[in-house]
């Protein structure tokens, strides 16, 4: 039987682990795959093009925006950060589901675009990864040891701002203990195949 593959929304506040929870998810499910952005911000130390994301001079990701290429794009401080559609597209319509680790401003573009594009409403779920607290946030990141004071303060403002979208989403994990979260996003992510929206209308006709 061959089914859509899931198109897995995945946003949270800086800090919150959601690199690492996929990370466990992972492990637990080789299959999935991932979605590597594009952005126009520098590689931090240890970040390879093509592997953690695209790094692109912003004349190049401006033209890219003009020929459609994204299925939703950002600003986010002071980069730009966007998904392609070929990066999605391509590995759904083979049956293989896809993580997309994005900011609330690029999930309510693609919830918006999947108003219009049955393809994409078929395919799409939205999960949001939530702290304990704002209190225990803002340890994490002050944890870190690599931002300034103005860094975590910026942060820590942007994160406020994505919490009050947490109920425009499908699901809600709480980052909380990290075995616990990674078993509930492991358990969640298996189910989605099961969604009777990735199976073909024609399953039980003769």
């Amino acid at each position: 039987m061959k089914k859509l593959g899931t198109i897995i929304v995945l946003s949270g506040p800086s800090g919150v682990g959601k690199s690492t929870l996929v990370g466990r998810v992972r492990q637990a499910m080789p299959e999935l795959g991932f979605s590597i952005s594009c952005t126009t911000r520098k590689p931090r130390p240890g970040e390879q093009h093509g592997v953690h994301y695209y790094f692109l001079e912003p004349e190049e990701f401006e033209r890219r925006v003009a020929a459609g290429e994204f299925v939703e794009h950002a600003q986010v401080f002071a980069n730009r950060y966007g998904t392609l559609k070929c990066e999605v597209l391509d590995q759904i319509r083979r049956g293989s589901s896809v993580v997309l680790d994005i900011d609330v401003q690029g999930a309510m573009q693609i919830r918006a675009a999947a108003a219009n594009d049955p393809e994409l409403a078929r395919a799409t779920v939205f999960v949001f990864i939530g702290p304990p607290s704002v209190a225990v946030l803002e340890r994490r990141l002050r944890g870190r040891a690599s931002d300034s004071e103005e860094q975590i303060r910026l942060r820590l403002e942007g994160a406020r701002r994505e919490l009050a979208c947490w109920n425009k989403y499908d699901y809600l994990v709480i980052n909380d203990d990290l075995d616990v979260a990674a078993e509930e996003m492991t358990g969640l992510f298996r189910s989605f195949a099961l969604r009777t929206a990735a199976i073909p209308e024609d399953l039980f006709h003769e």
